[in-house]
């Protein structure tokens, strides 16, 4: 009786055990289902927006709550690599968004042809100069500048023209043209404010020129801010950072009597898109507080739209700029690799 008893019980316990494996394997093929009826939007931007401490993640979890979609970030190296990249799968890219192009690569962007109209409601910009674009969406912007270290450096240049007539025992870090939005940044800096003359004022400024970096990062965290020079090239807004993370106000940004060069990046939707319905959702989102609010303390940039109390207050603290630089997106397509050959014959 004993046996039999617990011959049943057996029988009883994997007749239950059965059936609820089952029923687990039946909740686990329904949660997959309905994950994959979530459309995906595929978004290509910069390894720094993804990052763990970057606005990515902040970004992907509101809008995936509001969308009940999957907001997949793909990290590319660059600016640059972006375009690269959409430009070499062309019409077969899975990206339904671009996000990290900046101002000065909009006409060669839009050049490709794989862009469409963003179909965003951009009435809230606002941002040191007017927006004519219906393509790109701006969503947050910066003046370049140099950071400076306060311990290191007691009085900086406060002008272009004094950092390039410094005695040559002022070292500074900038970042390479090529592969560097700073970097271009720069350059652009450059030529909008010496023209011509511009090749004869990187020569005299090389001897200050402690080193180029491929990137932003390895000048700023891996260098300056390990001493090796006094002044890198950065944003206006670096600072903001370090006054509101790092209850520091050591590191500051030089204020330049010509002006300091604007950099304004934007979002875009591709042609291609097979969500496009969804990209244009995200667009809008990308524009609106919820969004905008995480950028200055992630990607330590000003929003593009105005967020009242939710912009820092150390943003207050910040240099206000003399004059905007800026220059035709069309003219920075044509002349380009001009500009950078110069630069680098001059660099030589």
């Amino acid at each position: 009786m004993l046996t039999k008893r617990h011959n049943r019980c057996t029988f009883l316990s994997s007749g239950w055990l059965t059936k609820g494996l089952l029923a687990l394997s039946l909740a686990g093929i329904t949660t997959l289902a309905l994950a994959q009826d979530k459309q995906t939007l595929t978004v290509y931007t910069y390894e720094s927006f993804t990052s763990e401490w970057g606005p990515g993640p902040v970004i992907k979890k509101a809008f995936e709550e509001e969308c009940n979609c999957v907001l997949d970030f793909v990290a590319i190296d660059s600016s640059a690599g972006i375009l690269n990249r959409v430009q070499l799968e062309g019409k077969s890219s899975k990206a339904d968004v671009v996000l990290g192009l900046d101002y000065n690569l909009m006409a060669l962007a839009e050049d490709t042809g794989l862009l469409t109209k963003s179909e965003t409601d951009m009435s809230a910009i606002k941002l040191p100069i007017e927006w004519a674009s219906d393509i790109f969406v701006p969503f947050d912007y910066g003046h370049f500048a140099f950071v400076y270290d306060t311990e290191a450096l007691d009085t900086p240049p406060t002008s272009l023209d004094a950092l390039i007539n410094a005695p040559d025992d002022l070292k500074i870090i900038i970042q390479d043209p090529r592969t560097s939005t700073p970097g271009l940044g720069f350059l652009l800096w450059m030529k909008s404010v010496y023209g011509d003359e511009a090749a004869a004022k990187w020569k005299q400024l090389q001897p200050k020129i402690l080193t180029v970096t491929a990137g932003w990062s390895e000048a700023y965290f891996s260098l300056f801010l390990n001493g090796e020079a006094p002044m890198v090239l950065s944003y206006e807004t670096s600072p903001g950072y370090h006054m509101a993370v790092d209850k520091t106000e050591r590191y500051q940004a030089a204020a330049f009597a010509e002006g300091h060069y604007l950099q304004i990046e934007v979002a875009a939707l591709l042609n291609a898109s097979k969500n496009k319905a969804l990209g244009q959702r995200f667009l809008q989102f990308l524009i609106r507080k919820e969004a905008q609010s995480a950028l200055p303390l992630t990607n330590v940039m000003y929003p593009s739209i105005d967020i009242g109390d939710a912009l820092p207050e150390e943003f207050n603290k910040l240099i206000d700029p003399a004059k905007t630089l800026l220059l035709e997106t069309t003219d920075v397509r044509d002349q380009r690799k001009q500009w950078i050959d110069e630069w680098l014959e001059s660099s030589n």
